[in-house]
């Protein structure tokens, strides 16, 4: 029995030895490994990073290219497309300076020319726009006289007719140039903070000095940059104005100056929107036979 005993713990002590010798082994090996499979890795992704950032650099070159290409075929696209024409740029609540610039650019080699800059004031003063009314016998509330003003107006800028100059002060937040019949209207909306108090009062404003402008008869488009949080072309698509949410783009500067001349549809970047309208024959071109 004690030589069974002596050699089972014999046995024990060899295969705990064994096994301790077997770790000590193993960790020293995969430590290596490790290394080896560090080493390749960090290299691969050294690679992969000198790729991408080569080919970062080739797609920044390529897009330069197409930047300037599109610069320079620009004035070719719409050179003298509107030669002569008078147009107003309207923008409800504000009028960011990026977009004015974004907009005056587009149409600086069309020979339009902007006659109006105005900003209709945000939240509307409804008494100042129903009192313009207020000579005419009418039984309606100031609410719905103050909408019918807006409406009136409209219509008045673009006739060039003497309501729109009476309602300046009351409708307009600031205004430069001449109210004179224009041939064209570019809409932009950035309404400020405080239309949140009224927004009811607001959106009758917003809603019938549209309705007006379209009774004009002249193209209404309304438009802008594809970065704008949040977008107002749902609003412009209800209200049936063609609009353009790319115009800081040459596609969408080139939208934008189609659509004053008569093309109507929506036109940008956004999923259910075409890219640029179908080319319109450029003034004096003819036919092929």
């Amino acid at each position: 029995m004690g030589y069974s005993a002596r050699y089972h713990v014999a046995s024990l002590a060899a295969v705990f030895l064994a096994l301790a010798a077997g770790v000590l082994i193993g960790a020293e090996f995969g430590a290596g490994v490790l290394k080896g499979v560090t080493r390749d890795l960090e290299s691969s992704l050294k690679g992969d990073l000198s790729e991408a950032e080569e080919r970062i650099d080739a797609l920044e070159a390529e897009l330069d290219r197409e930047r300037l290409f599109s610069e320079a075929v620009y004035p070719a696209l719409v050179g003298d497309t509107l030669p002569g024409r008078r147009l107003a740029v309207v923008a409800l609540g504000s009028r960011p300076d990026d977009l004015r610039n974004d907009i005056l650019d587009a149409l600086e080699p069309t020979g339009a020319k902007v006659t109006q800059l105005a900003v209709v004031r945000e939240p509307p003063d409804a008494k100042a726009l129903g009192d313009l009314l207020s000579g005419r016998r009418s039984p309606r509330p100031a609410r719905a006289r103050a909408a019918l003003a807006a409406r009136r107006a409209g219509t008045s800028l673009v006739e060039g007719t003497g309501l729109y100059e009476q309602a300046l002060q009351p409708l307009l937040s600031s205004f430069s140039g001449q109210p004179t019949p224009v041939e064209g209207v570019i809409v932009v909306r950035n309404q400020p903070e405080g239309v949140g108090d009224d927004p009811e009062a607001t959106e009758a404003l917003e809603s019938n000095f549209i309705d007006g402008l379209l009774a004009g008869g002249a193209p209404v488009v309304g438009v802008e940059r594809t970065d704008a949080d949040p977008s107002s072309i749902e609003f412009f698509d209800s209200q049936g104005l063609t609009t353009v949410d790319d115009i800081e783009l040459t596609a969408g500067r080139v939208s934008m100056v189609y659509a004053l001349r008569g093309a109507q549809g929506r036109f940008g970047v956004a999923q259910d929107a075409e890219l640029v309208p179908p080319v319109l024959r450029r003034p004096g071109a003819t036919s092929a036979p």
